[in-house]
């Protein structure tokens, strides 16, 4: 429970804290990586490395995903097939009403009324994204998670050159925009978030044109690449929080193993959300096998980048059955 209370300040803006509990194996563990010689874990990454074959495999499924279940609104609508109606924040699927639910939750909150298909419409997505993991949403649904990917690529490369430094905002900051977000609902009966959310935003343009409010999110992108990176996503979108919160207790995750790990820290270098990975830094693990916690989007970077499998995707409980 100890464990779990810490994943969820870390995901409302905590920063990880070092030190806690560690198990009898991991401390072993621990203990022959400190005797391991420096040259020779060097040796050891370099062979790892080069061995390596980065075949950006669940980058290019997630990418792959991410663009049907958008292209499947466009062909939808305008090619009147009535398989997915609607947008991203409210649709329905063959007849079944599948409603946001950060959209629901503001609806809610500004009319101070709940209807019966807003509760079955969230109902489904709820218990859809409890199996896949909340924030699986943000990496594998959401259209600017795409865009900002691009965005994140300009701004290394930016900075790589010097031209552009990353600035560090506070992570409370989303908790706190969330907290803004659902008090104007209340207070307006109208859902302030919705009409500034990238995501509704992109998934309605795609779906019935592009209109002005496209230039909004061209000024997140802009303001990503050269100020700060991933600024939206890390420090601002409520949507995450709200799915964050929905995968505390998803059977999928990502799953973190101490024994092949050489802590060379590619993943927390791709990594969206790097807080739910201080567990990968050198003496930080707790036991020699460690869920990620509910922060993560599962895109799969780290899992891509690490060159020992240390980072693997895992099925709560199934894998013990296998």
């Amino acid at each position: 429970m100890s464990r779990l209370l810490d994943q969820v300040l870390i995901m409302l803006g905590r920063e990880p804290q070092k030190g806690g509990a560690i198990s009898e194996r991991a401390q072993r563990v621990h203990e022959l990586k400190r005797l391991t010689n420096k040259e020779e874990l060097k040796a050891m990454r370099e062979k790892v490395h080069a061995e390596k074959i980065y075949t950006h495999k669940w980058r290019n499924r997630r990418w792959i995903a991410l663009i049907v279940a958008n292209l499947l609104f466009v062909v939808s609508y305008h090619f009147d097939v009535q398989l997915l109606e609607g947008a991203l924040t409210a649709s329905r699927f063959v007849g079944f009403h599948l409603i946001d639910l950060n959209s629901a939750l503001q609806v809610m909150l500004a009319h101070k009324h709940i209807i019966v298909n807003l509760v079955i419409g969230t109902a489904t997505i709820f218990v859809g994204w409890l199996l896949l993991g909340g924030r699986t949403f943000c990496s594998w649904v959401c259209p600017y998670h795409l865009l900002a990917e691009f965005a994140e690529k300009l701004h290394l490369k930016l900075a790589a050159n010097k031209l552009v430094s990353d600035q560090n905002i506070n992570r409370w900051l989303r908790t706190v925009f969330w907290a803004i977000f659902a008090l104007l609902a209340a207070a307006t009966g109208y859902t302030v978030y919705e009409a500034i959310s990238p995501t509704g935003i992109l998934s309605r343009a795609l779906i019935y044109g592009p209109g002005l409010a496209l230039l909004w999110v061209l000024a997140l992108l802009v303001f990503e690449v050269f100020f700060v990176r991933r600024a939206w996503c890390r420090y601002a979108c409520p949507i995450g929080l709200t799915y964050g919160v929905v995968g505390i207790f998803s059977p999928l995750r990502v799953k973190y193993r101490l024994d092949p790990c050489l802590h060379e820290g590619d993943c927390r270098k791709v990594c969206l959300v790097p807080h739910v990975l201080d567990t990968v830094i050198k003496g930080r693990a707790t036991d020699t096998e460690v869920p990620i916690g509910p922060d993560c989007t599962r895109c799969g970077l780290c899992v891509d980048a690490c060159p020992t499998g240390a980072l693997t995707f895992d099925v709560k409980g199934l894998s013990k059955l296998l």
